[in-house]
């Protein structure tokens, strides 16, 4: 069940808006690459799959204020 449930919320697995069987392949498969990233990460970091998303997350907004701020400047 934890499988299934963080493979639903943090892969974003349930939210393609897809049609073709050609595309859903591709999304399961690059949500199945994602959680096999986050389960690397996990071990590696010692931090639940939420926890870690969230801390991404954090250094994604981080990086985009910093490019914003540069582009400001410029």
């Amino acid at each position: 069940e934890v499988f299934h449930k963080s493979l639903k919320q943090n892969t974003a697995l349930g939210k393609a808006p897809v049609r073709r069987v050609v595309t859903q392949n591709n999304h399961v498969f690059a949500a199945l690459f994602a959680f096999f990233k986050l389960e690397c990460l996990k071990i590696k970091r010692k931090l639940k799959h939420f926890a870690l998303r969230s801390h991404l997350y954090l250094k994604a907004i981080r990086v985009a204020y910093e490019e914003l701020q540069v582009l400001k400047a410029a």
